[in-house]
């Protein structure tokens, strides 16, 4: 069975999402949650499903204490879901092609930093776009660029705000995230 780590930073839905969706299945499970914020609602989300959770600071991210960590429950995934720090390069040279990123917009369109959240939908309505989407893509040593590995579109009307993006992106996020990571690890791309 793959054994999974989760990165976030914030409120932890898609996290959440993804610990239920595997806790049914026999090809992974979820086996902690790594975080930044102390105060990010994804601990909670994580204790109430029995996954335990690792907070550590931007610090002990870049002085390897982080990559011990991970060495030492030697997960077979990493994915981020909602974490706004960049992995330094020692965790991504570690597990090369092991760790995967949602971004809310179709890449390479509004990727790199600074650009999550509110910010991509700010962007993508100032913009006037006819759609936008989610990327599911593998993470390597830079924002956003790493090889694509899964993109849904969603139209957008001359009428949607920020928050109206946000919620038709939260939609694919819950429905495509769980499946496309399932479908990656059984099938060893």
């Amino acid at each position: 069975m793959n054994k999974i780590v989760i990165f976030a930073s914030g409120s932890g839905t898609n996290a959440e999402n993804i610990i239920k969706y595997f806790s049914k299945k026999d090809s992974a499970t979820v086996i902690a949650v790594f975080t930044n914020n102390s105060k990010a609602k994804v601990i909670e989300r994580a204790n109430n499903l029995q996954v335990p959770s690792e907070i550590f600071s931007k610090e002990e991210l870049f002085e390897s204490k982080v990559l011990q960590k991970l060495n030492g429950i030697e997960p077979d995934w990493i994915v981020l879901a909602g974490f706004l720090l960049k992995l330094p390069e020692t965790i991504v040279k570690q597990y090369p092609n092991k760790i995967i990123n949602i971004h809310p917009a179709l890449l390479p369109k509004y990727g790199g930093k600074g650009m999550y959240g509110m910010n991509v939908h700010k962007t993508v309505v100032e913009n006037q776009e006819k759609e936008t989407g989610i990327t599911i893509h593998f993470v390597n040593e830079n924002y956003d660029e790493g090889n694509i590995i899964f993109q849904k579109s969603v139209p957008l009307s001359a009428t949607d705000t920020a928050e109206s993006v946000a919620e038709k992106i939260h939609e694919l996020e819950q429905r495509y995230f769980p499946e496309v990571i399932e479908k990656l690890l059984t099938s060893n791309l």
